[in-house]
């Protein structure tokens, strides 16, 4: 089931700013993560998906309610945390909270307490001399204190220090084991790879790849590292073996006496037979990661490697 659907939204600032043609959908029970530098278009899209902006053109729906024409009601079921936190200055953390209960018409503060504890926040100082860091949590903690089913986390963990940004991501995957649904927003690899099924990559407000993060996770196409011990047996690798057509030669640095292959999974015995004759310093496996395939979309230099097909819109 579609929990969230953007269709074809297009919001156009002018300059080449805003999102042009972006399409995906969230399933219940997902993390879709949501990849891109600041500026790419993650955050208009995430507004528009709120209901805070009317779209150029295309739609955005929350449980097939379109969202800025449903706003008040879709509000009832979502977490949201934006990635610029405004706070009342003159509110305590403690009053804040108090504030938002009541707004949410929300009695039982166990969970409100939970998420407190879990978080390490200290409400009882005032906003106006809260730290960044203290000010997100409370952001965390007022976005989650409802218990909602659909989670929209725009760079949630933006001026958390790195133990609170691991709390954090154990907290998504618990959610996850509750069937929550949710959208994460970043430009952090190691939080989407850590916690999203599917991913979107946007560049300059349109979508490039759409893809399972498992299948990049294990991907079939393997890549290896490769150094001879003599510069005789490099030359020899280079110019007497008949490469098989599965295995391709990436690259090779003639004065460090380095190759570096790739070859499909199933065919690393054959390689590891062909390498047997060879007197080598090392044969290493190159992990292929979620930061090597983003900036595939980055580097005009370079094309899409490990295994996963470009799904642009």
């Amino acid at each position: 089931m579609s929990v969230l659907q953007i269709q074809h939204l297009t919001k156009d600032y002018g300059s080449g700013r805003g999102v042009f043609d972006v399409s995906f959908e969230v399933q219940k029970g997902e993390v879709f993560g949501f990849l891109g530098p600041n500026g790419a278009g993650k955050t208009t899209t995430i507004r528009h998906i709120m209901g805070f902006s009317r779209p150029g053109s295309g739609t955005t729906a929350v449980e097939g309610l379109d969202s800025f024409k449903h706003y008040d009601t879709i509000q009832k079921n979502l977490g949201y945390l934006p990635g610029e936190i405004a706070l009342p200055e003159a509110l305590t953390g403690t009053q804040f909270i108090k504030m938002m209960a009541e707004l949410r018409g929300l009695s039982d503060m166990s969970h409100t307490d939970y998420l407190i504890k879990k978080f390490e926040l200290e409400p009882s100082g005032g906003l106006k001399r809260m730290s960044l860091g203290m000010k997100r949590k409370l952001a965390i903690v007022t976005a989650f204190m409802h218990d909602p089913q659909i989670l929209v986390l725009d760079e949630p963990t933006s001026g958390l220090d790195p133990m609170m940004q691991d709390i954090f991501i154990s907290f998504i995957l618990e959610e996850k084991k509750r069937g929550k649904t949710i959208l994460l927003s970043s430009h952090i690899f190691s939080e989407v790879d850590a916690t999203c099924d599917r991913i979107s990559i946007i560049k300059d407000g349109h979508l490039v790849s759409t893809f399972v993060a498992d299948d990049l996770r294990h991907s079939e196409s393997k890549t290896f590292k490769i150094e001879f011990a003599e510069k005789e047996e490099f030359e020899r690798f280079r110019t007497q073996v008949e490469y098989p057509k599965r295995l391709e030669v990436i690259s090779v640095k003639r004065h460090r006496n380095q190759a570096r292959v790739r070859i499909n999974d199933a065919d690393v015995n054959e390689l590891i037979a062909i390498l047997s004759d060879y007197h080598l310093h090392f044969f290493s496996e190159i992990k292929f990661t979620l930061e090597d395939y983003f900036m595939k979309f980055y580097d005009r230099n370079q094309s899409v490697e490990g295994g996963l097909q470009n799904a642009a819109h």
